[in-house]
């Protein structure tokens, strides 16, 4: 069988093969799901934690700086978002995907949010300036949060596959994390609907999120912080 027999017989399968899915009742894991055409829905909230401005970061200074900044970075936005029930379902270069469940897990993911700006504001940035007192970097960053059905399968070839994560929210959650980093912290309206008053209110009751005057995602509102809340 010639290389384009097997690419094009892998392709039809594809297409061909009728899809048996399922209501998950947790994040899976790349063993839950089959190589062929099977797939776990979920409803989901997907939050993504983006190292802003990381092409400057390494074109600019040495690569053990830079390497430090992304351990840094990545070690703190993972911990807060275990801390809060997500389950981390990639790493990426320089940003992180997670995925809540449960009754709580718009305000959860939203919890997440504030707490990765905490660290980096409060541990990260001063602990750069303590170490490397005559860089002027001080790590930006943007956390994107949407909530809606995931439809869930397993992609690539034998011995070297991952699950993808195809639904809206996966989508508009990195797409967010594009925006300015002057707002650290964005999610959708319908995350914010859901928010309980603990997620969307400081503790002397003051409003963390407002709407974005500017920016929507295909219609939908998009709410943003500069807030933070200590881990």
């Amino acid at each position: 069988m010639s290389l384009v027999e097997d690419y094009t017989e892998a392709v039809e399968k594809i297409f061909k093969d009728t899809w048996t899915t399922r209501e998950g009742q947790k994040v899976p894991e790349s063993k839950d799901v089959g190589l062929g055409n099977d797939a776990v829905k979920l409803d989901g909230t997907v939050l993504y934690a983006d190292l802003d401005e990381s092409t400057n970061l390494v074109d600019s200074y040495k690569p053990q700086f830079a390497a430090e900044i992304y351990k840094a970075y990545l070690s703190c936005a993972a911990k807060v978002i275990r801390g809060e029930g997500g389950e981390i379902t990639s790493y990426d270069g320089d940003r992180i995907m997670a995925v809540y469940i449960g009754d709580s897990k718009n305000s959860s993911a939203a919890q997440s949010a504030l707490k990765i700006n905490y660290t980096v504001t409060n541990i990260i940035n001063p602990l750069i300036k303590k170490h490397y007192p005559r860089t002027n970097y001080q790590v930006k960053q943007v956390v994107g949060i949407d909530s809606s059905q995931l439809f869930i399968a397993r992609t690539g070839i034998r011995g070297s596959n991952d699950l993808v994560w195809v639904g809206r929210s996966a989508n508009y959650a990195a797409k967010l994390c594009s925006f300015s980093s002057n707002y650290p912290s964005r999610l959708t309206e319908t995350v914010y609907n859901k928010l309980n008053d603990s997620a969307k209110y400081s503790s002397n009751g003051k409003l963390m999120w407002t709407l974005d005057p500017f920016e929507t995602m295909n219609g939908l509102r998009i709410y943003r912080s500069t807030w933070w809340r200590s881990v």
